[in-house]
């Protein structure tokens, strides 16, 4: 696997993770609730570490917290999930929570989700960096529409991450929000990898570039992951599932010849 440094801490993070949102807002006695299990299981053995989750995903983080206290991994993941709410109390109280449901004494990385209250919670998150509670503080937001308020914050703050969208059919980000995460040391993490599903539509049944193979690759979603890790700027990007077969086939993305230049072009010409 891939890793790539982040900045404040010069830490190697590995460049493909997991995102938690609807695969993983289930309960123990539905059907497809013990593949969450193989899932989480393939992404530590895989090399990846990152799984990422938000009180805003339902029974998300509750069901992370199970199943990996079932499991006694090997390799410890990196947890990362939101304070997503209003006011300093109500924070601090959604964090906590976060804590218990979790089953862990130590968040990796808490993101304040959407900027929602963001001038309030930040104070909060320092403190408990200082204290070890948490690793890293971070900030997200999963639309273009709010890309000035991301840059705004971004330039008034020091963060250790950003987690936003950003993929083959929508890059925004790569004329601003990335330039200024490499000028100030922000670590990013890519939400919505795959493009939220349209992206994967439009290329069913197309054949794939002749150099595909030349650099590990097999399918679309695997090249869509990898256009992203290609991008240096890039930590880390997290495509949900809660699918072990899907989980085999992300991971794979995140080793192997990253994408030239020329190569990625013709990704984003392919997509239009």
């Amino acid at each position: 696997m891939i890793t790539r440094k982040i900045p404040s801490s010069g830490e190697l993070l590995p460049v493909i993770g997991l995102g938690t949102y609807g695969a993983f807002d289930q309960k123990p006695a539905t059907a497809s609730y013990p593949a969450l299990s193989d899932v989480l299981q393939m992404l530590l053995e895989g090399g990846g570490t990152v799984i990422d989750s938000s009180p805003m995903y339902g029974r998300a983080e509750q069901a992370a917290g199970e199943l990996l206290t079932e499991l006694k991994p090997r390799a410890k993941p990196f947890l990362a999930t939101k304070v997503w709410t209003h006011g300093r109390q109500a924070g601090i109280d959604q964090m906590e929570r976060s804590f218990q449901l979790l089953q862990t004494d130590r968040i990796d990385l808490m993101q304040i989700h959407n900027l929602v209250d963001w001038r309030i919670h930040l104070p909060v998150l320092r403190d408990w960096k200082a204290k070890g509670r948490i690793r890293y503080v971070g900030i997200t937001h999963y639309s273009s529409y709010a890309f000035d308020e991301v840059e705004a914050a971004l330039q008034a703050e020091q963060f250790d991450f950003l987690q936003i969208n950003y993929a083959l059919d929508d890059r925004g980000v790569e004329d601003k929000i990335l330039p200024l995460c490499r000028e100030k040391g922000v670590a990013v993490i890519c939400n919505r990898p795959l493009g939220g599903g349209d992206l994967l539509s439009r290329l069913k049944g197309r054949p794939l570039p002749g150099w595909a193979t030349e650099v590990g690759c097999t399918s679309w979603p695997q090249l869509a992951l990898k256009f992203l890790v290609s991008n240096p700027a890039v930590t880390c990007v997290i495509p949900g599932t809660g699918n072990p077969k899907y989980m085999a086939e992300n991971l794979k993305a995140g080793s192997g010849t990253l994408l030239s230049v020329s190569q990625r072009q013709e990704l984003i010409r392919l997509v239009g």
